[in-house]
């Protein structure tokens, strides 16, 4: 695939969750086969007035093709949030956020909402296209409703606009994550486009993720809450995509240093009080479906230290064998 001046080689994104896909968790990611990565979506008002904890989540993960994702309604400021977003980050590429289901954020008008103004959303990218001298790119959902999916035309005039690259999630914004994601249109944006486009939904593992690419014709795939605790599964469908054997997910003990490392990571990024807040969720994940993990899980609501984070992470590898 071609973005600008960058040639990737089976792009397999991790997707940007708000919450989730700090810079930490993407650094694991891009280690573990995510070749393309974004950040959390960065409020453009809030970079445009100097939020400083807006800034914060821009920050650029090594071992990967990093963009910077933006959402906002307003041309003009998104345009200068784009500037300052890639001052702050130095990211490969701008992407901004048309698919975000969110009641606070698409109820006002920002992310998914953007599909009810296509218009208006054309001139978004335009806007930002014309100010940022790196790809920018767009996500966006089949529409808003079932009664209202306009992803064909809203794709051509994100194309039109200057738009490098578009994500689509083959789900409605009334869907959330509910349901099964529509392929059959993801298809269809593909088949009338000259950009690339990225397939997102229901890309769980090697085989869907082989299954999907073949349904839809997509340039690449974007995995998202499949990687909840599981950042392997980039590695699955990295050597699915190369026709390569997965050889399976490591040992838990192997999984708990991983875990660890996201937490350490997380606490050079952001200090000890915001990382043990997060590890609780993630550490969590990490250990879903593991037998007798219960009283672990626990232990893990409750972390307050890296002290704590080790412990646990010790008796995990001494008692969860």
């Amino acid at each position: 695939m071609k973005l600008g001046s960058m040639e990737i080689e089976k792009p397999l994104f991790l997707g940007p969750m708000a919450g989730v896909t700090d810079w930490a968790f993407r650094t694991v990611c891009a280690e573990l086969g995510a070749n393309m990565t974004v950040t959390e979506m960065v409020s453009s008002r809030a970079l445009v007035y100097k939020d400083k904890k807006s800034a914060a989540l821009l920050k650029k993960n090594p071992g990967s093709v990093c963009g910077a994702q933006i959402f906002g309604n307003d041309p003009e400021i998104m345009a200068q949030a784009a500037q300052l977003a890639l001052e702050i980050s130095g990211c490969d590429f701008i992407d901004i956020n048309m698919g975000c289901p969110m009641p606070k954020i698409a109820n006002s008008g920002d992310g998914c909402g953007l599909m009810r103004t296509p218009e208006l959303a054309g001139d978004i990218v335009k806007a930002v296209a014309s100010a940022v001298d790196v790809p920018v790119t767009v996500k966006c959902r089949l529409g808003w409703d079932k009664g209202s999916i306009n992803v064909l035309d809203f794709a051509r005039r994100m194309e039109d606009n200057g738009a490098k690259m578009l994500t689509v999630h083959g789900r409605t914004r009334s869907m959330l994550y509910s349901g099964t994601a529509d392929w059959d249109m993801i298809a269809k944006v593909k088949a009338q486009s000259t950009i690339p486009v990225i397939a997102n939904g229901d890309v769980t593992g090697g085989e869907s993720a082989l299954r999907c690419l073949k349904w839809t014709g997509a340039d690449g795939l974007m995995i998202g809450r499949a990687s909840f605790g599981d950042p392997w599964v980039f590695a699955e469908v990295s050597a699915a995509m190369a026709g390569e054997t997965y050889c399976g997910r490591p040992a838990l003990s192997e999984r708990v240093d991983v875990a660890v490392r996201q937490f350490r990571l997380a606490y050079e990024d952001k200090g000890e009080h915001i990382a043990c807040l997060e590890a609780r969720k993630h550490f969590a994940w990490y250990l879903r479906g593991v037998a007798y993990s219960n009283y672990y899980k626990e232990q893990i609501s409750g972390i307050k230290t890296m002290e704590d984070v080790e412990r646990i992470a010790h008796g995990i590898r001494r008692d969860l064998k």
